[in-house]
């Protein structure tokens, strides 16, 4: 045991030492030989043994001088690989079992206290993110459809058949099974997945693309393989003879041909249609976002549509418990001597008509449900609920001023409009260059042999390159119409982009105004129900008393629906601007939209 603390407190004596006269390119060896033990390749652990300390100790030494190092010279490391060393005479007999040649990957997420990297950082990051489990696909199409920015889990079982002509043939296949609450972030999830206006929108810019790359195909020559039979009779004397039939000869020829050609120059024509083509890809992307954030505006508002249906279930139930309530106190009354019929006959039709609101708001919530499953696109057989609290959401943050400027800079149509008209501008330019010269060269190979002639003199081949100008003279003034028109769909994309600037002014200042008066609202209503619930606690007590007649606790009953109603609206409308607001200046606060457009 005295020689093991002997060649213990050598070995760390030794390090110190070393330590301090090691070169970069020693240090930069022994750091990657650390590293390449904490990732797993076939090599002892340095950082849990002594001969590894030793070991590493002398690869270090032993490296080449000319290994360039990027860390300073510092000795971190070293002292890292000592102190580790320091403590291994107090190990338990288990954590032997990390002397191993190739450790499992599970093994690997915990690193060794002395395994570091020459920066300080462990290198178990790396191996946590290669055991992940990747996050589930948005669609079909990854690379265009948006996404937000932390994938919201949704249960599979929601999204329809992938087959889309596929439709139900028996009524088990329609019938509603299950219904599953979700949160307003997992339907705008869904509609991201599974919408068909979004993935129509999709389908566009990916034509737009193609034809891009069709108008792009102009900048290369075209090549034409030509072939082709022809059998001919050639009448070879001249003048014909007086008699008989006159001599003639029947030849077949055999051709083929290589054509190349290439516009050299269109005055402005060939650029004019990429660029135009260019400009359609541009406004398609900026469709996406359009119909990404409209989509996310219409899925919020429905999932709103969705709690209130919900709520206004839950305040006509607790209004019928309410009027069965009057309805027994009336009736105990009554028997009691003390009420009259007409209380109780008052008591009753109140019931009834609370049990109809009750009827028509579960029919409305049904309807809402179907209405959103719609919207999402989800399978045939499930339904949805909200499953979000009632509250009010953040406030906004940007005064009118701010947002509505905020909104001229952020909104994709005012974009729109702007590249519809450098699309009309662009046509017009391609329309008038049909005018100008047209510059091509070509370049052609013919070959021709006689078919049953065994003399080569019979095969023909036929070099031919050249260049073509042409310029049409005059074609009727049809190039100029086609100019005129589009100078007159410049116009009217400007007042496109007028008419849609005047209306996002008047969304933002609407949306704006209707949330500082539902702001106020809140606070009102929230006194409002506090005060009725009081009032109708205090017209049932005195009414049991017989002091106050049955006509007082049906009022303060209507009264305390119709606060609760009052108060679910304003939260709900306060929330439904907010939407619109965010909607209005599109990707604030977070840019939640594809990185394309």
């Amino acid at each position: 045991m005295s020689f093991f603390r002997y060649f213990l407190t050598s070995s760390i004596g030794t390090v110190l030492v070393l330590s301090a006269v090691m070169t970069p390119a020693a240090r930069a060896e022994m750091s990657s030989s650390e590293t390449s033990s904490s990732t797993g390749q076939p090599a002892l652990d340095d950082a849990s043994s002594i001969g590894g300390a030793v070991g590493g100790i002398y690869r270090a030494i032993a490296a080449p001088a000319d290994v360039v190092d990027g860390d300073s010279g510092e000795h971190e490391d070293v002292l890292d690989v000592a102190q580790a060393g320091d403590g291994l005479p107090d190990l338990e007999p288990q954590d032997t079992d990390d002397l191993r040649i190739e450790p499992a990957p599970e093994e690997l997420d915990t690193p060794p206290d002395g395994d570091a990297s020459p920066d300080g950082e462990e290198a178990s990051p790396d191996l946590d993110d290669e055991v992940e489990e990747p996050e589930p696909p948005m669609s079909d199409r990854p690379s265009l459809i948006p996404s937000a920015a932390n994938t919201v889990d949704v249960p599979e079982y929601l999204n329809p058949s992938p087959n889309r002509l596929s439709y139900p043939t028996t009524a088990e296949e329609v019938e509603i099974v299950e219904t599953t609450p979700i949160s307003l972030e997992q339907a705008i999830e869904l509609a991201r997945r599974n919408s068909t206006t979004l993935q129509e929108a999709l389908l566009n810019l990916e034509v737009s693309e193609a034809a891009l790359r069709q108008a792009q195909a102009a900048n290369l020559p075209t090549l034409d393989a030509q072939g082709s039979i022809v059998r001919q009779d050639v009448n070879d004397q001249a003048p014909p003879p007086l008699f008989g039939e006159e001599p003639s000869s029947v030849t077949t020829t055999l051709g083929g041909a290589l054509v190349l050609n290439y516009d050299i120059f269109t005055s402005g024509q060939r650029s004019a249609l990429i660029r135009a083509a260019e400009y359609r890809v541009r406004f398609q992307e900026l469709q996406v976002e359009v119909i990404t954030e409209q989509l996310k505006l219409d899925v919020t508002n429905a999932y709103y549509d969705l709690q209130e249906s919900d709520e206004q279930v839950r305040i006509d139930r607790s209004a019928l418990e309410r009027a069965e309530q009057s309805l027994r106190d009336a009736e105990a009354l009554e028997r009691a001597g003390v009420g009259t019929r007409f209380s109780v006959l008052t008591a009753q039709v109140d019931v009834a008509n609370s049990r109809q609101a009750l009827f028509r708001s579960l029919s409305n919530q049904q309807i809402t449900r179907r209405e959103i499953t719609r919207l999402l696109n989800l399978a045939q057989v499930v339904n949805v609920s909200a499953a979000d609290v009632v509250e009010p959401v953040a406030d906004w943050p940007l005064s009118l001023e701010d947002t509505i400027t905020l909104s001229y800079q952020n909104r994709a149509e005012l974009e729109q409009q702007l590249i519809q008209r450098d699309i009309s501008d662009r046509l017009r330019r391609a329309e008038l260059a049909a005018l100008g010269p047209q510059l091509s060269a070509f370049a052609r190979y013919d070959v021709q042999n006689l078919l049953g002639e065994t003399d080569t003199a019979s095969d023909r081949e036929v070099y031919q390159v050249g260049l073509q100008v042409n310029m049409r003279l005059f074609d009727g003034g049809a190039a100029r119409a086609a100019a005129r028109q589009e100078e007159r769909n410049m116009e009217l994309a400007e007042n496109s982009f007028t008419n849609a600037r005047n209306q996002i002014r008047f969304q933002v200042e609407q949306a704006y105004y209707n949330l500082q008066a539902n702001r106020q609202s809140i606070q009102t209503a929230t006194l409002a129900v506090e005060t009725a619930t009081e009032a109708l606690r205090l017209a049932r007590l005195r009414f049991q008393a017989g002091i106050e007649t049955q006509t007082d606790v049906l009022l303060a009953q209507t009264d305390l629906t119709q606060a609760e109603v009052n108060l679910l609206r304003a939260i709900l409308d306060y929330n439904r601007a907010v939407a619109v607001l965010r909607r209005s200046v599109s990707n604030f606060p977070d840019s939640d939209l594809s990185d394309r457009p």
